[in-house]
C-alpha cells in the first residue's frame, strides 16, 4: 500500500492571509486617494493665486486690482473644485503702479473626512504669487481717452 506524506490541513490559511493583508491594502488605497486630493488642491491653490495676481496687475487702479484679483481667483477656485468653504484668498495691491507689484496669497484646507480610515485627517495647502505691473503700460482706457 502507498504511504502518503504527512499533510496539514490548509483550508483556513487563505482566509487568515487575507485577514492580515486586507487592512494594509485598504489603508494604502485610501492613502493614494487622499494624496491625490491634496496634490489636486495644491495645484488648484497655485493656479488661484497666479490668476488672481495676474488679473490684479492688469487693472488700472489699486481698488480695481483687488476686486479683479479676488473675482478671478474665486472663479479659478470653483473650476478646480475648491468649494468646501475653507479657501482664504488675499490680494494685496499696496505696491500698485507702473513697475510695482500685486501680491496674492491663498490657503485651503483639504478635508479627508469622507474617506474611511482617514476621516481624522485634514491637510492645509498654501501658495503665494507676485505679479509685476508693466512699467511701460499705458493708462489709456479702451475708449481712447484717459
Amino acid at each position: 500500500r502507498d504511504v502518503e506524506p504527512c499533510r496539514r490541513d490548509e483550508r483556513g490559511s487563505a482566509l487568515v492571509e487575507v485577514a492580515l493583508v486586507l487592512p494594509l491594502l485598504l489603508v494604502l488605497a485610501f492613502g493614494v486617494v487622499g494624496l491625490s486630493r491634496v496634490i489636486q488642491a495644491r495645484m488648484g491653490v497655485s493656479a488661484v493665486v497666479r490668476e488672481a495676481a495676474r488679473s490684479g496687475a492688469l487693472a488700472q487702479e489699486p481698488g480695481e486690482a483687488v476686486a479683479r484679483g479676488l473675482s478671478a481667483g474665486r472663479t479659478v477656485a470653483a473650476g478646480y473644485g475648491l468649494t468646501n468653504g475653507s479657501l482664504a484668498l488675499n490680494v494685496n495691491a499696496g505696491g500698485f503702479g507702473p513697475g510695482g507689484c500685486v501680491r496674492a496669497s491663498a490657503g485651503y484646507t483639504v478635508s479627508l473626512g469622507d474617506l474611511p480610515l482617514l476621516s481624522w485627517a485634514s491637510v492645509t495647502v498654501a501658495s503665494e504669487h507676485v505679479e509685476r505691473v508693466d512699467l511701460y503700460r499705458s493708462r489709456w482706457t479702451s475708449g481712447g481717452r484717459p
